[in-house]
């Protein structure tokens, strides 16, 4: 029995494996069962008995560790850029994660998925920085704003001035507002804003 689970957990790695290759290369709607399949060298019936459908061994594929530095041993200033140049290397890197981000704009599963891994991972992370620990989420939420949007620019939309840069310079330009998203104090609102046109 002990031999079955092994063998089992083993075939479900190497589809999961497999099939983030080709969601990563493919993207979503030109990868099929059929063809993970084959190159995992098993049966397509194998697939659907793991993950049931595509839909679902996407969003296991898509289950991503971000695997965050540890922010609060970064020196006072730097951390927007360790967090900056962390995310460009996961750009580059993951390709299951760029393929997410191409579903999720248009696909409300694919988009919750993505919430998700920013909500609880990038929170969690940036939560012993922040000066009151309730705004994380908030702070958590304005950084996601910046590191996604490098992200769509660069490699979905390849917007040029985007696509050119090495990835030390947009760690120059986007670094200082992560950092000022994570520890600046809270923003004050006026509370009698001026309205426009009023005297």
């Amino acid at each position: 029995m002990t031999e079955t689970r092994r063998s089992g957990a083993e075939t479900r790695e190497r589809i999961l494996a497999v099939a983030r290759e080709h969601f990563a290369e493919q993207g979503y709607d030109r990868t099929t069962i059929r063809s993970i399949a084959s190159a995992a060298q098993i049966d397509p019936s194998m697939v659907m008995r793991y993950f049931g459908n595509k839909e679902e061994l996407f969003k296991a594929a898509a289950s991503i560790d971000l695997a965050l530095p540890d922010l609060s041993t970064v020196p006072e200033g730097e951390v927007g850029r360790v967090m900056t140049a962390h995310f460009v290397r996961t750009w580059d890197s993951e390709g299951t994660l760029m393929a997410l981000l191409r579903r999720a704009a248009s696909d409300p599963q694919a988009a919750e998925q993505m919430r998700s891994i920013f909500a609880t991972q990038v929170a969690a992370a940036v939560a012993p920085l922040c000066p009151d620990p309730a705004q994380a989420a908030r702070r958590a939420a304005l950084v996601a704003t910046q590191l996604l949007g490098i992200a769509l620019g660069r490699y979905v939309l390849h917007l040029p001035p985007i696509v050119e840069m090495d990835p030390e310079e947009i760690v120059t330009w986007v670094g200082p507002t992560i950092d000022r998203y994570l520890t600046a104090e809270s923003a004050q609102t006026d509370e009698n804003p001026r309205r426009v046109g009023s005297s």
